[in-house]
């Protein structure tokens, strides 16, 4: 499994890394040192001392019972994130940080000619660590104003002291710049582990020999995969038909069209138009304008609200929004019983992939079927609470 490749990769990273160990640790030495490593950033994901008015942890926003999504109301229906002071509010809605840590690094692919991977919406940080080091300086999230003030807040802590003199060396602290690092890289190895990714689905199951489909569960998987009558397998299949370790996305970025999230903005107080992946500083090309991280389908029967704006609420609702590309009928939004409005950024629609055929509503039916059966095992209980509301 990539999981434990990327456990490998880690180990190797330690050696690299030039901590306080010596480089001819044996590989349960380094094993063991990785251990750690996880241990002390699962205590620092839960962390609220790191947030300016000590309120919120990575949790607040990636809460492992949700689906490691952001889960509370925030007085706009889950839309967007509620900050550290109790009243900011964002203009995206938290992605999941399940299956995340297998984002390969932002890059331009030359090849197909276009960007891939990274962290947040418009992979504006290339790697877990990265993102684990966003939220803390964000005036509009956990509120920190730099690093010396986040490294300071971990020096309140005599274990932290302890454990980071450990693994990084005694003279971890006298930089803030590379305890605040520490931090992040502890962080990051805690959400590379399996508890971010345990590959234990029904889908997963079913491809076990362990879970047999439905009829509708199979037929919105035969559709899923097949490009001649749907889309879907254009952004949301890496490896191919079936295989194991799939993570439903391909990590590229486009535009499908999505409207702006009024109610939101009534709220949120934005009136600038999201540029999406051009808000990324590595990203200058105004045809990369509106474009968004293809974001994992693992979990997303348990982590709406859905597009990176939130703005719609239901998974069905998402289905049919892709087939009115492709279906003349298919014109009521069916959560506002109004026509769909316009996206927020027209010029750079992904229309080539949005190509197939429409879809009739046994079909919708059976691919969100399909997409319900992406969901972890622990949190399968969810869908049921979700259907019960």
């Amino acid at each position: 499994m990539r999981y434990l490749k990327m456990i490998g990769f880690s180990l190797i990273a330690l050696i690299i890394a030039g901590c306080n160990q010596t480089p001819t640790m044996s590989k349960k030495e380094l094993a063991k040192l990785q251990l750690e490593k996880e241990q002390l950033g699962k205590i620092l994901f839960f962390d609220k001392n790191l947030s300016k008015n000590r309120t919120q942890n990575c949790a607040t926003c990636h809460n492992p019972e949700r689906g490691f999504a952001d889960d509370r109301d925030n007085g706009v229906g889950k839309m967007a994130s509620l900050g550290d002071d109790n009243k900011s509010l964002g203009d995206r809605q938290a992605p999941t940080a399940s299956y995340a840590m297998f984002s390969p690094v932002f890059h331009y692919d030359k090849k197909n000619k276009k960007y891939k991977g990274g962290q947040f919406w418009d992979g504006r940080e290339g790697t877990l660590a990265g993102q684990a080091g966003g939220p803390p300086l964000n005036p509009v999230e956990m509120g920190m104003p730099s690093k010396e003030a986040v490294v300071n807040r971990l020096k309140e802590n005599e274990y932290y002291i302890q454990r980071f003199k450990e693994i990084y060396g005694e003279d971890i602290f006298k930089s803030n710049e590379k305890a605040f690092f520490a931090m992040t890289e502890l962080i990051e190895a805690f959400e590379m582990t399996k508890e971010f990714a345990p590959f234990d689905s029904k889908y997963d199951r079913y491809l076990k020999g362990e879970y047999d489909l439905t009829v509708l569960e199979d037929l919105g998987r035969s559709i899923f995969f097949s490009n001649n009558n749907n889309s879907c397998a254009n952004c949301h299949v890496l490896k191919g038909e079936d295989k194991k370790g799939e993570t439903f996305t391909n990590y590229e970025y486009h535009n499908i069209g999505t409207p702006i999230n009024h109610e939101l903005r009534a709220k949120n107080g934005t009136t600038a138009i999201d540029n999406g992946l051009l808000n990324n500083p590595a990203v200058t090309d105004e045809k990369h304008k509106g474009k968004y991280k293809v974001p994992t389908l693992r979990n997303v029967a348990v982590t709406g609200p859905y597009m990176h704006n939130g703005v719609f609420k239901d998974l069905r609702t998402v289905v049919e929004f892709y087939d009115k590309y492709n279906n003349k009928d298919r014109k009521i939004n069916p959560e506002t019983g109004k026509p769909w409005q316009d996206p927020e950024v027209e010029e750079t629609i992904s229309l080539e992939e949005l190509k197939a055929n429409k879809l009739i509503d046994r079909k919708v039916e059976a691919l969100v079927a399909f997409m319900k059966l992406l969901t972890d095992k622990r949190y399968e209980h969810l869908l049921e609470e979700n259907e019960n509301k």
